[in-house]
């Protein structure tokens, strides 16, 4: 009997020095807070350990990422969810946090997977040029809406949106009914 067994590739160890340096044991070189993201962004399992110490500071260096992520522009935690979030380690909450955020996490990437397949299925060969922009927009437009969404405090008052929101509204709509009328066009010729 020959069964093939699929395995998991092993995490790969890094090694964070004290002169923050960190050391890719299976490459056998150094690498940078960017390298281990791109790791991340291809779903490459990796432990970071302190050097000295041996304790696991994976937890820490995942952090140092988002901060530098966010730091360079990438805005994607908004201030009211970090300030919320910080909030949270004052409370009995913490114990629940780490689960709850991974579940959402995980169900906005299967939404998110769900409507990028059903746009495709069903738009396919009838994409026009700049659906890949309108999309962006789209996302851009419901991580804002995320932000009006508290699920630790339930009397905060609301964010307000954007001034420039209701145009950016009005923007995507004329694109959809463009699209729209586009989509009927191209129906009616192959009729």
């Amino acid at each position: 009997m020959n069964e093939t067994v699929q395995s998991t590739p092993q995490p790969v160890i890094v090694k964070k020095y004290a002169n923050r340096r960190l050391y890719n044991t299976e490459s056998s070189s150094y690498i940078t807070l960017e390298n281990l993201a791109e790791m991340v962004r291809n779903n490459r399992d990796f432990v970071v350990y302190d050097a000295k110490s041996g304790d696991d500071i994976t937890r820490s260096v995942l952090t140092q990422i988002i901060v530098e992520e966010e730091g360079k522009g990438n805005a994607l935690l908004p201030t009211t969810f970090l300030r919320q979030l910080i909030g949270v380690y004052g409370t009995e909450m913490p114990g629940l946090m780490p689960k709850y955020l991974e579940q959402a996490m995980a169900n906005f990437m299967r939404q998110q997977e769900s409507v990028r397949e059903t746009v495709t299925k069903t738009f396919g060969p009838f994409m026009p040029p700049g659906v890949e922009d309108m999309g962006r927009r789209n996302m851009a437009m419901m991580e804002r809406a995320m932000t009006l969404f508290s699920p630790f405090y339930g009397n905060e008052a609301k964010p307000e949106a954007p001034q420039d929101s209701q145009e950016e509204i009005a923007s995507l709509r004329a694109e959809v009914e463009r699209l729209q009328s586009e989509l009927a066009a191209l129906k009616a010729k192959q009729k």
